[in-house]
């Protein structure tokens, strides 16, 4: 029980000491950005690879909307202050869509092995998303009828790719989840007003073609 406890105040410790970082990551997405944002239902709090919403089964444990839904998401600095001042450790959910980046996600391992190819490639990309299990590339926004004309016109595309669109999310850096920390692999420009994205035709196109041409089987994750 003693060791129980020891592991909890280890944990709402570390949480704790990153609480400005936090408000201060969500009022820049919210209010410099102006990307919606809310607070993500955490990690679960005995401290286990679990969720704390009531999902056993979860499959983005700690990293997804639960109370409030997505579509509370806001870019509104108080609302922002209000979450992170009652939530000061709560995950960091950007709502994909709208005015707001899209994203395109697959496996840590395929996506490290893409970018590598794409770098190589001369692909200029913009942020990239990482969690221990899946790197997200912010994308610029796409209607559900502009993907599926995209998807429709390959011959191939990984079922282990995953589109964050209009209704989607993501987590954002530095978020802690059940899985891990969330940071960027590739960071935001310094100093930039909004960062810039790529459109998603050429993200697919690069993306499909890099795993192709290295011949990276992505898992179904």
């Amino acid at each position: 029980m003693r060791e129980i406890l020891g592991r909890r105040r280890r944990l709402l410790s570390r949480r704790n000491s990153r609480s400005p970082e936090m408000l201060s990551a969500a009022l820049t997405f919210a209010t410099e950005w102006q990307w919606p944002v809310l607070p993500g239902v955490a990690p679960d709090p005995r401290g286990r690879a679990g969720c704390a919403c009531p999902d056993p089964e979860c499959t983005v444990p700690g990293a997804h909307p639960f109370d409030p839904g997505l579509l509370a998401a806001s870019t509104d600095e108080r609302m922002v202050r209000w979450w992170w001042t009652n939530r000061p450790s709560a995950p960091i959910v950007l709502a994909t869509g709208g005015t707001a980046p899209c994203a395109v996600s697959l496996p840590a391992l395929a996506a490290a092995r893409a970018l590598d190819a794409l770098d190589h490639m001369g692909m200029r990309l913009g942020p990239v998303v990482a969690s221990p299990a899946r790197w997200a590339i912010l994308v610029a926004p796409y209607s559900l009828e502009q993907l599926g004309e995209l998807l429709y016109a390959k011959d191939y595309v990984p079922g282990s790719l995953r589109f964050h669109g209009e209704g989607g999310y993501i987590a954002l850096p530095p978020s802690e989840t059940g899985q891990g920390r969330v940071r960027w692999e590739r960071a935001p420009l310094p100093g930039s007003a909004v960062p810039w994205v790529p459109d998603v035709e050429a993200v697919v196109d690069a993306v499909v073609e890099a795993l192709t041409r290295t011949g990276v089987s992505a898992p179904e994750l």
